[in-house]
């Protein structure tokens, strides 16, 4: 073959195209660049808020199956397990009863003092049932979905809680879903009391949903909290009613600093709540502070 029939270009397996560094310059120039514009004109959550909007169906859908296994598991509860809870149910009525005359005659002593003293009587706010539609993968942050959102009447700032004690904060609502930053999380702080020396603190987490744990921050040395002491909202922050159950105090070590090293486990079922209760004052419009990730 004579030498000028030749093709001098390689064969599509050596060529090379764009460098590979150049490509990852590239990249993360443009990553940058659309870190900065989020940052500076908002662009994401109107994307969010669309997407969201597009994959609730998709996600109620795949849920389903899940949905369909809960309801077959839960009708398949054994019946010598269900007469032992009745029967331990109608012993706690029975002890219970004797309670009741007392806990009557208390809230009428209130009443008439709050009425002596002029005090408004307490406003509750207003709470309304969701269900926990799953955990966000995001371990730098611990947080719930569940299927209640603005089309509800959800805000940010609602307080969420389950049949034990609190659990967390709405801290962005979506159309039909809302995400809730559970009490465990480093940046969410909740104003505690302790019901038995009357002591105020705020509770923060440990960032830890796994092993959840709460912290008292710049607590002195000559505290009484000792272990086994039950933690409550004091109220004082008007985000969280007052008496909701919080946690139980588990360690309280001094440290070389000054100050008490006190630790406490929420009472909530913070890994594996599947029913909780949202409370949102009537005229509560404010949002919550946004908390960092």
């Amino acid at each position: 073959m004579p030498p000028g029939t030749l093709d001098p270009t390689p064969p599509p397996f050596f060529r090379q195209g764009t460098p590979a560094l150049t490509k990852l310059i590239v990249l993360a120039a443009l990553a940058v660049l659309l870190m900065v514009l989020d940052a500076r004109l908002r662009l994401t959550p109107p994307l969010r808020q669309a997407i969201a909007t597009v994959l609730h169906p998709l996600q109620w859908l795949a849920l389903q199956p899940v949905h369909g296994v809960q309801w077959l598991a839960a009708h398949a509860v054994d019946v010598h397990r269900a007469r032992r809870e009745a029967e331990e149910a109608r012993l706690a009525l029975a002890e219970q009863a004797d309670r009741a005359g007392l806990v009557e005659h208390l809230a009428q002593e209130n009443r008439e003092l709050r009425a002596l003293l002029g005090l408004r009587q307490r406003v509750w706010p207003q709470a309304q049932a969701a269900e926990v539609l799953h955990a966000l993968p995001d371990p730098y942050r611990p947080a719930l979905v569940i299927d209640r959102g603005r089309t509800h009447g959800l805000q940010p700032g609602a307080v969420v809680l389950d049949g034990q004690g609190v659990l967390g904060q709405v801290t962005r609502t979506l159309p039909w879903t809302s995400e809730v930053t559970l009490l465990v999380h480093r940046q969410l702080a909740v104003p505690v009391l302790n019901t038995r020396t009357g002591e105020r603190h705020l509770a923060f987490g440990t960032g830890d949903a796994d092993e959840p744990l709460l912290t008292l921050r710049f607590v002195p040395l000559g505290t009484a909290t000792a272990v086994g002491d039950t933690l409550v909202t004091s109220g004082i922050d008007g985000v969280y009613p007052p008496g909701l159950p919080v946690a139980q105090v588990v360690r309280v070590e001094p440290q070389g600093s000054g100050f008490a090293l006190v630790e406490a486990r929420p009472l909530a079922r913070v890994r594996d709540a599947l029913h909780v209760l949202v409370l949102q004052r009537p005229d509560e419009t404010a949002r919550a502070p946004e908390v960092q990730r």
